[in-house]
């Protein structure tokens, strides 16, 4: 059962979808030459990222309402593999930066070479929670920049050198960032810190939202 005061949040979250969605098909409109997503090309089904608490939460609930639990059983038993491997992978990554073998931007740009077959991808190469997918997601295959570097599909036409509109990445993660910070409160956690995790989304789905997790106090009766 949803927390209540998850309700309004969510509306939030899905305000910003909606922008995010508004700027793909801009971007669509102006360089239809450029953009080569289509059905069953999974090519950002495999790219590595992490959500924010918001996101995670939200995907979470989205995938408990629409997905069937027969379904979701199966689905979680991919989603526990990926998230062995990227908990792996994150792990050797620190321990390279901490012991100095690599620095932070060498370590950074490896992962992002690094291919992970989402758990919701399904065998016909669809998103089997394509509506709710994460704005990643909806965002990949146009011009996109975070820390100042820019990045774009690889499939796509858009050519080095040359002026596009391209999304601020950090931008909306800083809008991400505030709505968990409003969750946190609005919920009234007792973990005031929680709304700085940040989660692949093989965990986002594993995960048990539920008011324990969440610090959420119960009014006693």
């Amino acid at each position: 059962m949803m927390i209540p005061e998850l309700e309004l949040i969510f509306a939030e979250y899905e305000n910003i979808v909606s922008q995010v969605d508004q700027v793909f098909e801009s971007v669509c409109n102006q360089f239809p030459e450029c953009i080569n997503c289509k059905k069953e090309c999974s090519d950002c089904c495999h790219a590595l990222f992490d959500l924010t608490l918001v996101e995670a939460i939200y995907i979470n609930y989205k995938f408990i309402e629409n997905i069937p639990e027969t379904k979701r059983a199966l689905i979680l038993e991919e989603a526990n593999k990926v998230d062995r491997k990227l908990y792996r992978l994150k792990r050797d990554s620190f321990r390279s930066i901490e012991s100095g073998d690599k620095t932070e931007d060498q370590v950074l740009f490896e992962l992002a070479a690094e291919r992970s077959r989402c758990p919701l991808l399904n065998n016909e190469n669809l998103c089997d929670l394509y509506k709710f997918r994460p704005i990643t997601c909806r965002l990949y295959g146009i011009p996109t920049s975070i820390g100042g570097r820019g990045h774009t599909c690889g499939l796509s036409m858009f050519k080095e050198g040359q002026s596009y509109p391209t999304v601020n990445l950090d931008a909306i993660y800083l809008k991400l960032n505030d709505l968990s910070s409003k969750l946190v409160k609005t919920i009234k956690s007792s973990y005031t810190q929680m709304d700085k995790i940040l989660m692949p989304l093989s965990m986002s789905l594993l995960t048990v939202f539920d008011e324990s997790y969440l610090g959420v106090k119960k009014d006693k009766e």
